[in-house]
């Protein structure tokens, strides 16, 4: 049986959050299984966080050089993975990404015959990356439908990547797509392997319930391929007597491990990935990632808990602000480790600016 802490320790091993690794950003992110990037910004913020002596000049190269791509992937949403990993991942979400289609935009495509929509829509892409807006737009000509519902016909069908300079540090711009084959030259896995995606999980954040692995990854019907794989992995039970499944030589941490406070991005997946979050986040904090605007808050861990939110403000006048929020009461002593991150947070997001800190 292993505790809450213990699970917790887990997690934090797994994710790199007890100690800053010394690996190259595009290892851990492959290690991790990706970063969520509807934002551009959080994915630095992630690696900052996880790695010794991580800069930003590391990922935007990665980015421009075609190494990493921003696609989506699990759960339906914008992740930065290995170029592999796209290639290897994007057809075993299809199931996933049609479902959404029906469910959100079927109703807008009446008429509308889908198998030639992605043909065109691919077509056009791959002649000239474009917005999908001006997607949607040039479909229309031709298709019934509504432009929108169109483009994300194509979002659905196609495994579209967002192209530089969106996720550029400091620069952004809007959205612009691409087929996944014709940005990277290669083309998807023709036997995609779930069992292997499964493994991925697992490592990453593992133990885990099957249902863990299914809101992780949005798939459902998992149950029999674990199944399969039982043999294979270890299997603990949790103290509300859930079976736990994990790679037999993942790192399980004693409980009593330290782990040091850290500063989670927005959209972090080790808050999102788990069907029960309790092993990280209180359940009675469990509302505060769903704000108004959709967009899952930046968090604190303390004791390698969530405690509270963070955001860096950024005055006219040259002032980075950094707000941290308390969701439950930090000491003194963890106030100041929490000041003395939030420091070189501070001086690796705004380097030319004069700093402050302010606790609420």
């Amino acid at each position: 049986m292993l505790d809450l802490r213990a699970l917790n320790r887990a997690l934090l091993a797994r994710q790199l959050l007890l100690r800053r690794a010394t690996l190259p950003a595009a290892e851990a992110i492959e290690r991790l299984g990706g970063v969520q990037a509807q934002a551009p910004w959080p994915p630095y913020y992630w690696l900052w966080t996880r790695l010794d002596g991580f800069h930003q000049d590391e990922l935007v190269k990665l980015i421009t050089s075609r190494q990493l791509v921003r696609i989506a992937l699990m759960r339906g949403t914008i992740h930065l993975v290995t170029a592999d990993d796209c290639l290897a991942w994007r057809p075993l979400f299809q199931p996933l990404l049609d479902r959404a289609l029906k469910s959100s935009f079927g109703r807008f495509l009446e008429g509308a015959d889908l198998a030639k929509v992605t043909a065109e829509g691919r077509a056009l892409v791959e002649a000239e990356p474009r917005t999908m807006a001006a997607l949607g737009t040039a479909l229309a000509e031709g298709h019934p439908g509504d432009p929108a519902a169109l483009a994300q016909v194509v979002r659905a069908t196609v495994p579209l990547v967002q192209l530089p300079p969106r996720g550029i540090w400091g620069v952004g711009g809007q959205t612009v797509v691409t087929s996944a084959e014709s940005w990277l030259g290669r083309p998807l896995d023709p036997a995609p392997d779930l069992s292997a995606l499964v493994r991925r999980c697992l490592a990453a954040y593992g133990p885990v319930t099957v249902k863990d692995i299914q809101t992780w990854s949005g798939l459902t019907r998992l149950k029999p391929v674990v199944e399969a794989m039982r043999p294979e992995l270890a299997v603990f039970r949790d103290e509300q007597d859930r079976e736990l499944f994990d790679l037999p030589d993942a790192p399980r941490p004693d409980p009593g491990t330290p782990a040091p406070v850290r500063f989670l991005p927005e959209f972090e997946n080790s808050l999102i990935s788990y069907a029960d979050r309790t092993r990280i986040m209180a359940a009675e904090h469990r509302s505060r990632l769903l704000t108004a605007n959709g967009i899952f808050p930046a968090t604190i861990l303390v004791d390698g808990f969530v405690r509270g939110a963070w955001k860096i403000d950024q005055a006219a006048k040259g002032i980075a602000t950094l707000r941290i929020t308390e969701w439950e009461p930090v000491s003194a002593a963890d106030r100041e480790l929490l000041a003395e991150e939030g420091a070189r947070l501070l001086a690796f997001a705004h380097p030319d600016a004069a700093h402050d800190i302010i606790f609420a």
